[in-house]
């Protein structure tokens, strides 16, 4: 039994223990603050502008009290892989329909939280300046994965050099073509390497964030989509059991704010179209 009582509190340390639990308790009552046993939110999402965007917004984030960690990622593989086993609270680097053929390949349970903006996709080259100075038989490089290698595809198809069945969309694939006058001959690459191919390639279907991370001039595209288009917002993305997490809702605020907007249009003009 003495051992016991050995055990026991002190008056002393409950008093200590009272004021430890009522400062915790008056912490916690404050808006805006973040208890310090909260853990950061990790956000992963790729580099140059994406990362640069992301970063302005986690400085007003961290002003307001809340701490966010960026993670980048330099494939469009990875951040998904690490969202789906926990090593980020969410990702920003892809739109609804990346996510959702995503998704169906591999079995993730994720939830588009928000947008952000929209950020163009362009056909570049190193050997023409027009569509019509495209050689029969050139070589043209597009994206990879499903849906960008799709987007590539009817940004050629807009452009008059390939025609595709009708109906195809972010699914479309080579095999969809029903007209090639030109006999192009395909390259599918992984996106981040798209910018590289321009040396060896007639024509390449390039990201605005990749080729400017290559420190090319997005005003050299022959053509690009994407300006407004809602379809391609790229979207705060986390797992479905986690859409309601209040640290992240905190920061969606934060991030779509008119602080933001103006520092991605002045930053970046017409090539990063907020959408919010």
């Amino acid at each position: 039994m003495s051992r016991f009582r050995d055990r026991l509190p002190t008056p002393d340390r409950r008093l200590v223990l009272r004021a430890g639990l009522a400062a915790t308790a008056a912490f916690a009552a404050v808006p805006g603050l973040t208890a310090p046993s909260d853990k950061p939110l990790k956000i992963g999402t790729g580099g140059g502008p994406l990362a640069e965007i992301l970063n302005f917004a986690v400085a007003k984030a961290k002003e307001k009290g809340l701490e966010v960690q960026v993670v980048e990622f330099t494939d469009w593989i990875t951040p998904n892989e690490a969202l789906a086993n926990g090593d980020i609270d969410a990702n920003l680097f892809q739109h609804i329909p990346f996510m959702t053929a995503a998704s169906k390949a591999r079995g993730y349970k994720f939830a588009a939280v928000a947008p952000t903006y929209v950020m163009p996709v362009g056909l570049f080259s190193n050997k023409v300046k027009t569509f019509a100075e495209v050689p029969d038989g050139a070589w043209v490089a597009i994206a990879n994965d499903p849906v960008n290698g799709a987007r590539g595809l009817r940004l050629l198809d807009k452009a008059g050099l390939i025609k595709l069945k009708p109906g195809a969309g972010d699914d479309a694939t080579v095999i969809d073509i029903v007209s090639n006058p030109k006999k192009l001959r395909f390259r599918e690459l992984e996106a981040a390497q798209l910018p590289r191919s321009l040396d060896d390639v007639t024509l390449a279907q390039v990201s605005i964030s990749f080729l400017m991370m290559s420190g090319g001039d997005p005003e050299r595209a022959l053509l690009a989509d994407g300006f407004g288009d809602d379809h391609y917002a790229l979207q705060f993305v986390t797992r479905a059991a986690d859409k309601d997490d209040p640290r992240l809702k905190r920061f969606i605020e934060i991030y779509r704010s008119p602080e933001v907007k103006a520092f991605i249009q002045s930053k970046y003009g017409r090539f990063f179209v907020p959408v919010w």
